[in-house]
């Protein structure tokens, strides 16, 4: 088989795989240049193309691609030239060097998160000033600095911009950025390996440690046992610490008391969901370094209507862009109606119990299938539980509808479920706080 049948047969496969509407939009504009290398060599109308292509199906069209011709390749995208304005192109490049300067240093920052590139609102301010305060004085000003906020909100781009702005001030500084699945990976790696003097060595000796997800290590008593130690030694010798997580310390369970009371040494800072004014203005810088022109209407409609997160926000803006830039049609409200259908609730779009139970679910780390199975054993139990008690108040389902939906129970174990809940809230001020937390994050919706 040829390059260009194999080519050929991939594009058909995405389209069974992702659907007519995402292939049309996203894929279909594709243009094959060549296989050089073990690359894929692949032509883009824009830049806005590859970013939505890796950043929602990483890995697919190398994957499809290399059942075809029988062989590992990765995906090069060539941006079409004509599009690319020739400012944004030269810091583009810069970017790249930058990023590729740090990676040789075992550092992996975004160049693209820094703090001019955040904006600031009521949702964010504290966590803002908290982390503008340690990047200024490391190891001095907030330490350890544990920022906690929803998926895409803005931790990230912090705890990168901190980074960033320490290493632009001191270029010198030993720093390391990681999710916590590195960390765990790494750690049990050297467990069974017999490379703990190298894991200690890496971890224990730099001037800034950055951890990111630190939620994951919840239920991991070894990775607890190492982070605990390698804590104190960096605290000791005054170096910063930084931790993100979806959620405050507090609510990260299971996790040991004394690493949970580590956390909260220095300061903690949260950041909420922005109002619709901070998210406009998140709009119009973003839209503003991509090139989109974004009417304030089309901005005041999504900051409106997507009510999740700035990650999703972003993400509607760009498959705009992409849309306008290949159809050649000015962006409008009834064009972001349409073209982002698939993503735009409706006002009137009534609260689910399935959308309640996979927060829960995403909460207690769990799978849905295991709230709905007939486990009574306490970590199935109780979260089933709580995922009643708030399909209850937050929906206009009746508790036998509701019953069905885990699994066929029946109204009694719901009334069940929904006192023991209500008891203890009234009880434990603590557990009322975790309920009016997942509370507000399912109204978010």
């Amino acid at each position: 088989m040829n390059i260009e049948e194999a080519w050929t047969k991939t594009v058909d496969a995405i389209g069974a795989k992702v659907g007519s509407q995402t292939f049309d939009l996203w894929f279909k504009p594709l243009r094959f240049i060549q296989l050089q290398d073990e690359h894929i060599v692949l032509e883009v109308p824009n830049k806005f193309f590859k970013e939505w292509i890796e950043d929602h199906y990483p890995g697919i069209i190398s994957d499809i691609m290399e059942k075809f011709i029988e062989t590992p390749v990765s995906v090069e995208y060539k941006v079409f030239q004509k599009k690319e304005a020739p400012a944004l192109k030269k810091i583009e490049t810069r970017q790249q060097n930058r990023r590729a300067k740090l990676a040789s240093r075992g550092i992996y920052l975004s160049p693209k998160f820094v703090f001019d590139a955040f904006v600031v609102g009521a949702s964010n301010q504290f966590a803002h000033a908290a982390a503008r305060a340690v990047a200024d004085a490391p190891g001095r000003a907030y330490n350890p600095l544990f920022i906690y906020g929803g998926v895409g909100l803005g931790k990230t781009h912090l705890m990168n911009a901190i980074g960033n702005h320490i290493i632009d001030n001191k270029p010198t500084v030993k720093m390391l950025y990681a999710p916590a699945e590195q960390f765990t990976n790494e750690f049990v790696y050297s467990m069974r390996n017999d490379k703990m003097d190298e894991f200690k060595n890496k971890y224990r000796h730099m001037d800034v440690l950055i951890i990111d997800d630190i939620q994951f290590i919840a239920g991991k008593s070894g990775t607890q046992e190492e982070l605990f130690h390698t804590f104190n030694a960096l605290y000791d010798t005054q170096k910063q610490i930084i931790f993100s997580s979806d959620r405050p310390p507090k609510d990260i369970s299971p996790i040991t008391e004394r690493l949970r009371s580590r956390f909260g040494m220095g300061l903690i800072a949260d950041i909420q969901i922005p109002d619709v004014e901070t998210k406009m203005a998140i709009l119009g810088k973003k839209s503003e370094i991509e090139g989109v022109m974004l009417p304030e209407d089309v901005s005041y409609f999504l900051a409106s209507k997507i009510r999740s997160n700035i990650r999703d926000l972003e993400a509607c803006m760009i498959r705009l862009g992409a849309h306008s830039s290949l159809t050649g049609q000015t962006i409008t409200v009834e064009m972001a109606k349409n073209v982002l259908k698939d993503l735009i609730h409706d006002d009137e779009k009534a609260m689910t119990v399935e959308y309640i139970q996979k927060i829960v679910c995403g909460y207690f780390n769990l799978k849905i299938q295991d709230i709905k199975a007939r486990k009574r054993t306490r970590d199935i139990a109780f979260p089933r539980q709580v995922a009643m008690y708030l399909s209850k108040i937050l929906t206009e389902s009746s508790l036998s509808e509701i019953g069905k939906n885990f699994g066929g129970k029946d109204h009694s174990t719901v009334i069940h479920a929904c006192k023991l809940i209500d008891q203890r809230r009234k009880k434990d001020e603590e557990f009322d706080e975790k309920i009016e937390y997942l509370i507000k994050k399912i109204r978010s919706y």
